[in-house]
């Protein structure tokens, strides 16, 4: 039988140019045959009666390998093994594995025994089953990879021509053989190879073939994925590397690998660790690392720097020792253009100084390398990539975990981080925030006082160390006892000539020897209290620099949190989420600043929730308060609990604005809906509200009814079940001496009627009170409380509203309140002669006065003759008290029937609402029932007029007894009775003889018109403000006196009347838009009020008329846009908002820029710079390149018109900022502006 002459260098070329142009001569004939229908090597039968002779010459003798015949056919089978089945293949593996291990076996035996002349053999066997398991691996791996192509995306798909066995045997998992040939391969390497392949190049050659495969098994995903196999594949290359010299073929792989598969970066920093720990080769690691450190990436390529990247992190990870050593030299790629590189370095050396502050040396040498990285990592804060910014921080926040705690350099990282978190990007700001978290709350300043970082405490702290020093340390003119003394002097001064006897400089002193023992014993005593003080100084002095620190670091936090209350207002929720976050963590310190950002995080509970996003930030905010407010220690009893917890919630009131009190409801609803408020909680609030006996703070009092009517909105049954506990308590005696008290339950109580979206979710219908019930009575009594304080117009406004939400008819008792009131303030000066002025217009009133024409008997005012004298009397009151009581008396008059006013016209809509809504349910039942349909429609249609004619003159009371007036409704059409209700508003309420309001009207004018004679400023407040409400009723009336208001918004001295006119003609706009609609330039002229309040009330109402479209703008919008630059940040905020919001509606902003452009360039007040801003802002909005060259057109046309050289570079500033590209514009402006002028 023929041998093969084998040649490895030979073989290696034709496999690597094609291995299916190997030629076979030899090969078993039945294969032969195969070659032009290669498809039937798919049948086991034939292949197996080919392999299994062979499989037993193999295993007979490892020899069997070199028979041509044999060799030739495992070659042939090998290049079709696409054809071949998974059992197939499986076999030919099995069989090379097992060859090749035998003779591993037999080369041991004889390189022990030293049998010289076998050793050619030898070499060549192990060649041929290194080139054919090499050449297997390269098929097993083609296969798995067309396995998993093929099982993943090719569903439904027929199988690829050649492939038929893969389905059938596709189960065949080749890891175990492929685990076992690694197992064989490290057998092979760690034989004395150096005896059999006697120079270099054979002995790399033949390694080759073993390591070629390992690389190639590497290349796969889904390998490196199996642990076992995965660490086979290392023992290979560690085995190759340690003592057959592949190292360099090793290090250019790796680099090639960590080039090319992403997947390979942790891979091979493992497979260096392993090599440098296990192995004891640290050099291959360093090359690696020192070729990397010089490696320069093209700036297009991603793939490399980020998969070099994982690499570095992950071997500095696993093995820090070995990157230390490197670390000069990778250093450079800091100055690497890929910020995927230098986020890595950043990251590395964050591992070197964790690895640093965990190892037990200590030299200087130690302290300088973590300096090193210190300044680096400290420089990165800055580093002009945001990604490369926040993985600094990232960092830090691993550092700060550590038990080391760098105390200096903490103090540098909260500074880097606050002043971080005013960068551009929301991810650097989002770390900056986490980190300072991290900060706080690893702090290292727990030795002394515990972990709470209050201010004031640490101030107090460091004040009285401060005294204790100054106490110990003697007085500064104390000679030479100020600590500051020179002591250093030359020996080769003190010989004998030039010393001095000290008992020539003091004859007090003597020398040891002339001192008595008590003396003696005196001097030690003094001696030893010296050194107890120098000790107790330098210990203060210590504690001093400690305390120090400490305030510098809550310092830091405080500026801080200032910017992230700010950053509670960012578009990006996960950065709003981190700042809540942080104000958690800050609570637990009690650092006094975050109370505000607590306070600020309310507003988060209106964040639109359509979104996760955004109903992420609502549910965190709650989790937030449920942690800080509503969580009482374990340790607690449910009773103390309950108490704690009602605490708190309490506390909450306390301080809070209007819009914080707002948003606090709201979060309360939500919460109550949610169950997340127990019912002792509830009745713990109860007990606060109600306590009698003891006496509590007003403060806590309100908080309670303040909280219990924010939960009243989403559950009205808690209040519902109080009443009395209301009526005794904020409506009688201590409402009367608190009446903030009465104001919050006057609110509560108007929580058990729900309105709006509540009253739809409520299950419970409330069914309204009879005008004679107790609580509407008190309600009414609580208006005609006697005082002069401000509060008694929160109560009035809250009591009204409340009597509207639970009165069955409200305007008959809000009549009777007026009529009451009014008596109490004409009364006394009934009997006085009145001026003729004052007397006309309300001569104009007939006694009876049933309001707004409310169905029942007309209740008749007192006569003409007594209210006549009105407003005219203050003045001519005897004493200023007096004068000072009936002014007083006359505001709160007008107050009510302002008030009053308003809430008539709400109550009349929400009486269309509701015969509109009973009209429907009539239709709907008639429509089920069509014989009891006929009848209703016979009597409806007899009783229709009669109905018809009582709405208009009464439709204030459809809610009469309902079964009477639900047979009437059918004749009235919808149009009548919206008709009936628009005519009752615009004639009947200010200027029907039997309305009690239309008294008011005309003397109300008369106030306000003549403020000279009128003039306490709490009056004018009043009757501005009455006067405004009434022209929101009637449009007859607003029109009549409209220039009277637009007159006391232009001159009014008191900037809250001027405010209350500009909400006034914004209601007006949008009630009477046609009547406002000429005169809305006097609204615009309030943005240039001097008071900041007005401006900023204008704006805000200039905002909402514009973005709801109740007015139109015309060329007004460049007073707003002045706003941007204004010296009050909240105006500034303001504008910017109302501008960006703008800019969404149909391209506003680019349809009025020419109107504001001209309006800001001809205003010489504002200031060139000013200017730049505000249309650069403006111009941002302008992102279409149409209109940026339709705009660049209308600009550039106004240049040669321009007449002075500020106006010529306005317009040149705005022309640049345009992407307009037009080369005429650009040579105009090139040109300059022309002095001299033809």
């Amino acid at each position: 039988m023929d041998n093969v002459n084998f040649d490895i260098n030979d073989a290696l070329k034709h496999y690597m140019s094609d291995p299916a142009a190997i030629p076979t001569p030899e090969a078993d004939s039945t294969l032969v045959d195969c070659e032009n229908d290669p498809d039937s090597l798919a049948d086991n039968a034939i292949i197996n009666g080919v392999l299994n002779p062979i499989v037993d010459a193999v295993a007979e003798n490892p020899d069997a390998i070199t028979r041509s015949s044999i060799f030739d056919s495992l070659q042939f089978l090998l290049k079709y093994t696409s054809y071949l089945s998974a059992h197939a293949l499986s076999k030919i593996f099995d069989l090379i594995t097992s060859g090749l291990a035998t003779e591993a076996d037999v080369i041991h035996h004889d390189l022990e025994s030293d049998e010289q002349e076998l050793i050619a053999h030898h070499k060549m066997l192990l060649e041929m089953y290194g080139y054919l398991l090499q050449w297997t691996i390269a098929a097993v791996e083609t296969k798995a990879a067309e396995k998993s192509s093929t099982t993943m995306p090719a569903r439904g798909r027929g199988k690829p021509k050649g492939r038929k066995e893969v389905g059938k045997d596709g189960s065949w998992d080749s890891s175990t053989q492929l685990e076992t040939a690694l197992n064989t391969m490290c057998k092979v390497l760690r034989l004395k190879l150096g005896k059999i392949f006697l120079t270099t190049s054979e002995r790399d050659t033949f390694i080759s073939l073993l390591t070629r495969p390992v690389y190639m098994i590497l290349e796969s995903e889904q390998r490196v994925k199996n642990t076992s196999i995965r660490m086979h594949t290392f023992k290979v290359l560690c085995v190759a590397v340690k003592h057959h010299g592949h190292a360099y073929a090793a290090q250019i792989s790796i680099v090639q690998n960590l080039t090319y598969f992403e997947h390979l970066s942790e891979p091979m920093a493992e497979l260096l660790h392993i090599l440098a720990e296990q192995y004891d080769y640290p050099q291959l690691a360093d090359e690696i690392l020192r070729e990397l450190s010089n490696k320069e990436f093209n700036s297009n390529d991603n793939k490399g720097p980020k998969s070099v990247s994982t690499f570095m992190v992950k071997l500095s990870e696993l093995a820090p020792r070995l990157i230390i050593k490197q670390v000069t030299l990778l250093a450079k790629q800091l100055d690497s253009e890929s910020h995927t590189l230098r986020s890595a370095l950043i990251e590395v050396f964050g591992n070197m100084l964790v690895y640093l502050s965990k190892s037990d040396e200590r030299g200087e040498n130690h302290k300088s390398q973590m300096n090193a990285f210190f300044d680096v990592l400290e420089e990165r804060f800055l580093d002009i990539n945001p990604y490369c910014r926040c993985r600094t921080m990232q960092v830090y926040l691993k550092i700060c975990e550590l038990e080391q705690k760098f105390p200096k350099r903490r103090q540098k990282a909260a500074e880097l981080a606050c002043q971080s978190l005013e960068d551009k990007s929301s991810h650097v700001r989002r770390n900056a925030i986490k980190l300072l978290g991290a900060l706080i709350r690893t702090h290292p300043f727990t030795a002394l006082h515990g972990a709470q970082l209050a201010r004031k405490d640490w101030q107090e702290r460091l004040d009285k160390v401060d005294a204790e020093l100054d106490a110990l340390k003697p007085p500064v003119d104390a000679p030479g006892l100020d600590g500051n003394a020179n002591t250093t002097v030359d020996a080769g001064l003190l010989d004998d000539a030039t010393q001095i006897d000290a008992t020539q400089l003091d004859p007090s002193q003597k020398s040891p020897a002339e001192m008595t023992e008590e003396e003696k014993v005196a001097a030690i005593r003094k001696a030893q209290e010296e050194a107890a003080t120098s000790e107790a100084i330098e210990k203060l002095t210590l504690t001093k620099r400690y305390y120090s620190e400490a305030l510098k670091f809550i310092d830091v936090l405080h500026e801080a949190t200032t910017t992230v209350c700010q950053l509670l207002g960012s578009k990006n929720k996960s950065e709003v989420i981190e700042a809540m976050d942080f104000f958690e963590i800050g609570d637990a310190y009690n650092i006094e600043q975050n109370k505000v950002g607590i306070r600020r995080m309310l507003r988060l509970i209106w964040t639109k929730g359509n979104s996760d996003e955004g109903k992420g930030v609502q549910t965190h905010l709650i989790e937030c308060y449920k942690r800080l407010f509503f969580e009482a220690p374990d340790s607690f009893s449910p009773n103390d609990a309950a108490n704690y917890i009602a605490r708190n919630m309490i506390s909450l009131t306390f301080g809070a604005t209007p819009a914080e009190l707002t948003s606090l409801e709201q979060l309360l609803a939500t919460m109550m809906k949610q169950g997340m408020i127990p019912e002792i909680v509830i009745a713990k609030l109860w007990q606060v509200y109600g306590v009698q006996k003891r006496e509590i703070s007003r403060k806590q009092r309100r908080g309670a009814i303040i909280v219990l009517g924010m939960l009243a909105t989403a559950s009205p049954e808690i209040v519902v079940g109080e009443m009395e506990t209301m009526l005794r308590t904020g409506l009688g005696s201590h409402g009367r001496a608190d009446l903030q008290l009465a104001k919050f339950t006057c609110v509560a109580l108007r929580r058990i009627n729900p309105s709006g979206r509540s009253a739809k979710e409520s299950a419970i219908k409330f069914s309204r009170l009879s005008n004679d019930h107790a609580v509407l009575a008190r309600l009414a009594a609580i208006t005609e409380v006697s005082t002069e304080s401000k509060d008694w117009y929160g109560v009035a406004e809250q009591a009204i509203n409340a009597i509207y939400a639970l009165s069955r008819h409200p305007d008959v008792l809000c009549s009777e309140i007026i009529r009451r009131k009014t008596k109490a303030v004409f009364s006394p000066q009934a009997s006085r002669p009145t001026s003729r002025d004052e007397s006309a217009p309300l001569s104009s009133a007939s006694p009876p006065a049933t309001q707004d024409g409310e169905e029942g008997d007309p209740t008749l005012l007192a006569p003409p003759t007594q209210a006549q004298p009105a407003s005219s009397q203050p003045p001519q009151s005897p004493t200023k008290k007096q004068n000072k009581d009936n002014t007083v008396a006359l505001s709160q008059l007008l107050f009510i029937v302002g008030h009053v006013a308003v809430k008539q016209i709400v109550h009349l809509e929400l009486c269309e609402l509701d015969f509109k809504r009973r009209k429907q349910e009539k239709e709907k039942s008639a429509k089920d029932a069509s014989t009891l349909s006929a009848g209703t429609a016979a009597s409806t249609g007899r009783k229709g007029p009669g109905n018809k004619r009582k709405s208009a003159a009464a439709p204030a009371a459809p809610e009469e007894e309902e079964g009477d007036e639900l047979d009437l409704i059918g004749g009235t059409t919808e149009d009548d009775f919206t008709d009936a209700m628009a005519h009752i508003r615009e004639r009947e309420l200010l200027y029907d003889g039997r309305s009690l309001l239309a008294i008011f009207g005309p003397m109300v004018s008369e106030i306000c018109a003549n403020n000279t004679t009128y003039k306490d400023r709490n009056l004018q407040q009043a009757a501005t403000l009455c006067l405004a409400k009434l022209m929101c009723v009637s449009s007859e009336y607003c029109e009549a006196n409209l220039p009277l208001l637009i007159t006391i918004m232009e001159r009014s001295a008191d900037a809250t009347v001027r405010s209350n006119a500009v909400i006034a003609l914004g209601d007006m706009a949008v009630c009477f838009n046609h009547l406002i609609d000429e005169n809305t330039d006097f609204l615009y002229r309030r943005l240039a009020d001097s008071d900041a309040s007005v401006k900023r009330t204008c704006l805000m109402t200039l905002t909402f008329l514009i973005l709801a479209g109740q007015v139109k703008v015309k060329g007004q919008l460049g007073e707003m846009a002045k706003c941007l630059e204004d010296e009050d940040k909240r105006i500034a905020d303001l504008a910017r908002m109302f501008f960006t919001e703008l800019s969404t509606k149909d391209n506003a902003v680019y349809n009025h820029f020419v109107d504001m452009f001209s309006l800001l360039s001809a205003d010489r007040r504002i200031e060139e710079e000013s200017f730049r801003r505000i249309v650069r802002f403006l111009l941002g909005f302008v992102e279409k390149d149409k209109h940026a060259k339709q705009l660049a057109d209308k600009l550039a046309a106004r240049l040669p018109r321009c007449e002075t050289e500020r106006q010529w570079n306005d317009v040149a500033f705005a022309l640049g900022l345009l992407q307009h590209k037009n080369e005429e514009i650009a040579k105009v402006v090139g040109e300059g502006f022309r002095v001299v002028k033809g």
